[in-house]
């Protein structure tokens, strides 16, 4: 679950949307409309204003790591500050690789030497290991091809049918049908809803 008031952020807003448990949102929008710095501002990573919540608590009575473990927020591009894979890991003997379609071996992978498909999907783990409410998806199966695109789908339906709340921006109308509950598009800073379909 996922309730926001009132969200400003620049150009962006004032942004309201409730999300159920289990339910997931498709972002769709010209390129430059701010569905990036929507769901920074969502994760608390960008200065802004409003009032969020999820089944955790609100925003305002969380430290910003707490929030953003709850409310986990998967880039374009992921972030890796450590030379191997398994140190940004906190517990990496549990995470699911196989799933992902990822050699047991992974976990002991130079960061250096990984695809940006491998990045990607390792960086989806890393964020399920905090048991999140909610997650943000900024393209997240871009730089995959179409069988680990399958693969990362049924893995998030499975994360899905556990009650977490997905909001999901994607170029790929497809992908928005396979997935979403419900669409938004975000033009000249207002999300506003579209037909399903």
């Amino acid at each position: 679950m996922l309730e926001i008031k009132a969200l400003t952020r620049l150009h962006i807003g004032p942004v309201s949307l409730s999300l159920g448990n289990g339910e997931v949102i498709a972002i769709t929008g010209p390129s430059g409309s701010g569905k990036s710095v929507l769901l920074r501002a969502i994760a608390d990573l960008d200065p802004n204003a409003g009032d969020l919540r999820t089944q955790s608590g609100a925003r305002s009575d969380m430290l910003a790591p707490a929030w953003r473990r709850k409310v986990a927020y998967l880039p374009a591009e992921s972030g890796w500050w450590a030379d191997f894979v398994s140190e940004h890991f906190e517990t990496p003997q549990k995470a699911d690789l196989a799933s992902l379609g990822l050699s047991p071996e992974a976990m002991g992978w130079e960061v250096a030497r990984l695809s940006s498909g491998e990045r990607q999907r390792l960086a989806f783990l890393r964020l399920l290991e905090h048991a999140p409410d909610v997650l943000l998806l900024d393209e997240p199966t871009a730089p995959l091809d179409a069988e680990n695109t399958a693969l990362f789908e049924a893995r998030l339906k499975r994360c899905i049918a556990s009650g977490v709340s997905v909001l999901l921006v994607t170029h790929d109308p497809a992908q928005a049908a396979r997935i979403a509950d419900r669409h938004y598009v975000l033009a000249d800073g207002q999300l506003l809803e579209a037909a399903h379909g």
